[in-house]
C-alpha cells in the first residue's frame, strides 16, 4: 500500500524517501487539488497487435540503467520519443503483457520529461549533496498533521464512515482512528489526491531519477497494466508526484496487490471511493503483519544518554525491553516484549524516545520514515480521544 507516501520533503527536507511503497512504499506528497477521474464499469478489451515470438528481459538490464543516468545528467531531458531506454521499456510491454507497441508509443509522445517532478522528488542532486547531514526537526514536521483542523476532519470522517470503519476493523483488526488518521496525513480526508499526470511523472522518475529507476519502472509498468485492467485513460489519471493514486495514496503495484472491492459495486475505485479506501487500508496493513489490538508504540523514559547500539538495531522491532529496562530505558506502560527504539530529534530541544513495536513498523511500511509512522500514531490517538468526548 500496501510505496506514503515526499512534499514533506520538499517543505521540511525531513523525508527519507524510501520511498508506492509503495504507499506505497514511497513518501507521500503535497498535492493540489482533488481529481475527477472516473472508473469505467466496462472491463477492458485487449489491444491488438502484431504475435511476438519471444519474451524480452525486463528493462533493468545495464544498457537501460547507463540510458537512464545518462539523460539524468543531460540538463536538456531528451523526449521519451527519443529516448532508448523507453525504447526498450515499450518492447518489454509488448513483449511480456501483450500491449499493443503503436499505442505505448503514442502515449509516451504526448508526455514529457517533468522537471519539476524530478527536484521534488530529489530536491538535492546528488552532485551537490551538502557536507552537513539535513537537520531534522520532529516537531516542525508534527505541526503539519497534529493541528484542529485534522484531528475536526478525522473526527467527523469516523462519524460519517462508522458503519464501514468497524467492518474493517473486525475483518482486518486495524483500528478505525489508525485507518482514518492514515488519510488525514496523505490526502487530508480525500481533499488532496494530486495533480500530477501519474503516467508522466512515474515516466520522469523512471527514466530519469538515476538511484530509483528501476523502482518506478516497475511502478510505471504496473500503472500501464492497472490502467488497462480498470479501462482508465493512462494519461487522464492525476496523482502526487511521486505517482501516488486516489484517497489513500496507493502506488500502482500497491493498488494491484492490496487494494480490495468494500463497497460491493464490483469495481476497485480508491480515486473515489471512501469505502473501497477504508477497506484496501486495512488489507494492506494486515498483510504487512499489523496485530489486532496490540499497542503501536510507548514513550521511553531513558536515565542519561541512549545508546548507539540500541539505535542502530533499526526500525524493525529487535530489542527486548526487560533487558532496556535493566540499562535505564523504561516506559510509564507495560511495554512489549521486542520494541525498536525510535528517536525523534528536534534541534535546541531534547530527543524524543519511544518503543516502536510491530505495528509502529507496520505503518513504516506505508511510508518508510519513522516521523510519518508517528505523526500518523499521534494524529489517530488525537482523533480517538475527540471522537470519545
Amino acid at each position: 500500500m500496501k510505496y506514503a507516501i515526499a512534499f514533506i520533503s520538499a517543505l521540511s527536507g525531513l523525508v527519507s524517501l524510501c520511498a508506492q511503497t509503495n504507499k506505497n512504499d514511497l513518501p507521500k506528497t503535497q498535492v493540489s487539488k482533488a481529481p475527477k477521474s472516473q472508473v469505467a464499469q466496462k472491463p477492458a478489451q485487449k489491444p491488438v497487435q502484431k504475435t511476438v515470438q519471444q519474451p524480452v528481459q525486463k528493462p533493468v538490464q545495464q544498457s537501460v540503467k547507463k540510458s537512464v543516468q545518462k539523460a539524468a545528467k543531460n540538463a536538456a531531458l531528451p523526449t521519451f520519443s527519443k529516448n532508448p531506454a523507453v525504447a526498450e521499456f515499450i518492447k518489454y510491454m509488448v513483449a511480456n503483457h501483450k500491449f499493443d507497441e503503436k499505442f505505448l508509443a503514442e502515449q509516451f509522445a504526448q508526455i514529457n520529461p517533468n522537471q519539476r517532478v524530478l527536484t521534488l522528488f530529489r530536491p538535492t542532486p546528488p552532485s551537490q549533496t551538502p557536507s552537513k547531514p539535513i537537520v531534522r526537526s520532529w516537531k516542525k514536521y508534527r505541526a503539519q498533521f497534529l493541528n484542529t483542523g485534522r484531528i475536526e476532519g478525522g473526527a467527523n470522517f469516523w462519524l460519517e464512515n462508522a458503519a464501514t470503519l468497524k467492518r474493517a476493523y473486525d475483518q482486518y483488526g486495524v483500528p478505525p482512528e489508525i485507518i482514518i488518521a492514515i488519510i488525514g496525513v496523505e490526502t487530508l480526508y480525500g481533499q488532496h489526491t494530486g495533480g500530477f499526470s501519474v503516467m508522466e511523472a512515474l515516466a520522469s522518475l523512471a527514466f530519469h531519477d538515476p538511484r530509483r529507476g528501476d523502482y518506478f519502472r516497475g511502478e510505471l509498468e504496473q500503472f500501464l497494466l492497472l490502467s488497462r485492467e480498470n479501462d482508465f485513460e493512462p494519461l487522464k489519471i492525476q496523482g502526487s508526484y511521486a505517482g501516488a493514486m486516489g484517497i489513500p495514496q496507493f502506488m500502482p503495484g500497491s493498488w494491484r496487490k492490496y487494494a480490495v472491492n468494500y463497497d460491493g459495486d464490483n469495481k476497485i475505485d480508491l480515486l473515489n471511493s471512501v469505502t473501497d479506501s477504508i477497506g484496501s487500508i486495512g488489507n494492506y496493513l494486515k498483510a504487512h503483519g499489523w496485530q489486532k489490538d496490540e499497542a503501536v508504540a510507548h514513550q521511553a523514559i531513558i536515565s542519561g544518554k541512549a545508546k548507539e547500539a540500541w539505535l542502530k538495531v533499526g526500525i524493525l522491532p529487535g530489542l527486548k525491553t526487560e533487558e532496556l529496562a535493566a540499562q535505564g530505558l523504561k516506559t510509564a506502560q507495560k511495554p512489549l516484549e521486542i520494541a525498536a527504539l525510535i528517536d525523534l530529534p528536534t534541534p535546541g530541544q531534547p530527543t524524543e524516545y519511544w518503543f516502536g513495536y510491530q505495528n509502529f513498523y507496520v505503518i513504516t511500511r506505508y511510508n518508510k520514515s519513522s516521523y510519518y509512522a508517528m505523526a500518523v500514531f499521534q494524529l489517530a490517538e488525537a482523533i480517538r480521544l475527540r471522537v470519545n468526548q
